[in-house]
């Protein structure tokens, strides 16, 4: 495998992790209670990115074979950002799995120079190396949305498990350098 997709399937498998990580520990209601005032939630935000990613990644592979009716014309508005009560947490994550499972055999089976165009986009067609990126990008963005939503509910900070790449102080330090950006706010 050329250097190129060897990278890309490694940050995609990278983010995976980071994403799932979000996850972990916690009961359903954290999971899907909204934290934002546009209901931004985590399990719905993992939801989406299974969903953008199989929509994007089988323009260039093999159908994946999920039925997402929160993609249908018609659907309701943002279904694609909230679980319902029918889908529950192993529902949500085995369909992110997939979606990386999929996306993985794409990787390994199509040329990254290989053209489709994108039904959804304005543009002329784009390349598997480009639609890579974009859905590299999205996921590190919802990733950051995780990371504040999971620290809002229950502190857990980081990169990925083990490795939070804060610096390691206490509780009073965090608190008083808190307090700080408090003030200095404040002071505006």
């Amino acid at each position: 495998m050329d250097a190129t997709k060897a990278t890309l399937k490694r940050y995609l498998e990278g983010l995976h992790e980071a994403v799932r990580w979000k996850v972990d520990g916690l009961g359903e209601r954290d999971l899907r209670r909204p934290l934002t005032p546009t209901g931004t939630n985590i399990l719905g935000v993992v939801k989406h990115l299974a969903s953008v990613e199989l929509g994007y990644l089988e323009l260039f592979g093999e159908p994946h074979g999920v039925a997402l009716p929160w993609f249908e014309e018609g659907a309701e508005d943002n279904a694609d950002m909230w679980a319902t009560e029918n889908q529950s947490r192993e529902f949500v994550l085995e369909l992110y799995d997939r979606a990386l499972e999929h996306s993985l055999r794409t990787i390994d089976a199509v040329p990254l120079d290989t053209e489709r165009q994108v039904p959804w986009w304005r543009t002329g067609p784009v390349t598997l190396h480009l639609i890579l990126v974009h859905v590299l990008t999205e996921t590190a963005r919802h990733a950051g949305h995780l990371d504040i939503l999971r620290e809002q509910i229950d502190g857990q900070a980081g990169l990925r498990k083990g490795v939070s790449n804060l610096p390691d102080r206490d509780e009073q330090w965090w608190t008083d350098y808190v307090g700080r950006l408090q003030r200095t706010a404040d002071s505006f």
